[in-house]
């Protein structure tokens, strides 16, 4: 005779308070699609060259290759944010993941420059709309404190490992395929994960009277375009270009403009509120400084693994490897243990010393230098340490936002991150070419003497990147004061309670 209580209306929990049995499986749909949006910023990089030379664009141009994806994505996040807020999550990574597809596809068959250029804009466009979608989506998703970190430690593994599979992606299918492939890849991971997304993720999305700020819209998407613009011009133009100054002075107004009108509109697109917690803003902050150093290491090493030590795009590719393994055990490994029982200060601070210290381990390469005894123990420390970071970071910059907010406080997070990397491309590539010319002024201009410059430009500027990750570290240290959350207890009916055998 079975002893057990029929189910009551006392010890039944309401049915939409239960967690979804397949929100692991909707966790993977997401982190496939964050890592398609990450994976591309760097996997055409390794095939620009060919993209160049096949589709005969200018030296001058190639750099709108990449600039055309960041400059849409950057600057039109907080609208895609606010947007997916106002139809709905899945629904608005859906539409970016299909947008995203179609213009990935458009990419892949270019047969003109232009054609190439405007599918990467495109492709930025739709980014925008499902990048800020798919954090949301695991912020509303997992708010049990150890699921949640968990899930946030495989989010920030992706996130922050996405550029070096990009690279490892690039290399492989540029070198064995073409470099059309590095596009069309996107077209059936789309598809996967709009199936996905279509099975297993739900949105519990109430109507609200919240409208689109169209004001707001353009002067933020204006502000940011202008600025991450101004950001990419600088490392062509140089910093003191009229025409750099004069896009950073915009951006900088329409973005003062913003702050003022988002005072007096009723439906703002990016309310005040989501940024006055002392916390998101040092999370926001800590992101983006730590991007800065990030995004021009990608690009030194890059350069020093191909140009000096002679790498081919594959080997480069895998020689980033033990950089995302560090962060997966980085952000999964520790930080997702520790978040719900540590708090997330504590974490992020030793992640960043420990990511600054193997960015000082890279500062002693040289022309001749081993990756073995130069590279890889500074990469194992640089993952370790990201990973630490981005997790606990990207979990406190959308933790205890208002469901309505959720879509904009994600897009803020991905704001930091691609701000970030364009200050740090621009600005550690203008420190790295000056102290080579420096370098140069001095020792001549010999065949060695322009190789040790090189090295020696790369290292100035990691410096710089070590100060970023530095203050990244005291900011952390300084505004995140949260506690761990208390875990949530969910009482579960005993018909729904497998039994045990």
């Amino acid at each position: 005779m079975d002893s057990a209580m029929p189910p009551t209306a006392a010890n039944r929990a309401p049915r939409d308070t239960l967690p979804d049995p397949r929100r692991w499986w909707g966790l993977a749909v997401i982190a496939l699609a964050q890592l398609m949006v990450v994976l591309d910023m760097t996997i055409v990089n390794i095939a620009l060259p060919s993209a160049q030379a096949d589709l005969g664009i200018s030296d001058a141009n190639r750099q709108w290759v990449v600039t055309a994806y960041t400059l849409a994505f950057g600057g039109l996040l907080l609208l895609g944010g606010r947007v997916g807020d106002l139809i709905g999550r899945r629904r608005a990574l859906i539409i970016g993941l299909i947008g995203f597809a179609g213009a990935s596809a458009l990419g892949g068959v270019a047969t003109t420059g232009g054609m190439l250029l405007a599918a990467r804009g495109l492709q930025g466009v739709f980014a925008a709309l499902l990048a800020p979608a798919a954090l949301s989506l695991v912020s509303v998703t997992f708010t049990e404190p150890h699921e949640r970190a968990r899930a946030f430690g495989i989010y920030g593994a992706i996130a922050g490992g996405g550029s070096a599979i990009g690279l490892i992606s690039g290399g492989l299918l540029t070198e064995y395929l073409n470099w059309r492939w590095c596009l069309l890849v996107n077209a059936p991971i789309a598809i996967i994960a709009v199936i996905g997304a279509s099975t297993f993720l739900h949105d519990r999305r109430r109507d609200s009277e919240t409208r689109l700020d169209v004001v707001g819209a353009v002067l933020a998407s204006g502000g940011l375009l202008s600025v991450v613009y101004g950001l990419s011009e600088a490392q062509q133009r140089g910093w003191t270009s009229a025409f750099v100054l004069s896009l950073l002075a915009g951006g900088l107004v329409l973005l003062a403009l913003f702050v003022v009108a988002e005072g007096h509109v009723a439906h703002p697109l990016l309310p005040m509120r989501v940024l006055r917690d002392r916390n998101r803003a040092g999370a926001l902050l800590s992101v983006g400084l730590v991007t800065v150093g990030m995004f021009g290491m990608f690009l030194f090493l890059t350069y020093y693994l191909q140009v000096t030590l002679g790498y081919s795009p594959v080997r480069t590719g895998l020689a980033f490897l033990p950089l995302t393994a560090g962060m997966m055990t980085g952000a999964v490994g520790i930080a997702s243990r520790l978040l719900p029982r540590v708090p997330a200060r504590l974490i992020m601070t030793p992640g960043l010393l420990v990511a600054a210290t193997g960015l000082v381990l890279l500062t002693r390469i040289q022309v001749d230098s081993s990756y073995a005894t130069h590279v890889l123990p500074s990469l194992l420390l640089l993952g370790l340490g990201m990973g630490a970071t981005f997790m606990p970071a990207m979990s406190t910059a959308t933790f205890g936002v208002a469901p309505r907010d959720a879509g904009v406080a994600s897009a803020m997070v991905n704001t930091s991150q691609q701000v970030g990397g364009s200050i740090g491309i621009a600005l550690l590539n203008t420190v790295a070419t000056s102290a080579t010319a420096s370098y140069l002024a001095t020792h001549g201009t010999s065949q060695l003497a322009m190789a040790t410059g090189v090295v020696h430009g790369f290292s100035v500027a990691i410096w710089w990147a070590v100060g970023f990750l530095l203050a990244a570290a005291v900011l952390a240290s300084v505004l995140i004061t949260a506690r761990p959350a208390a875990p949530t207890v969910v009482e579960v009916p005993q018909e729904r309670v497998p039994a045990l055998v």
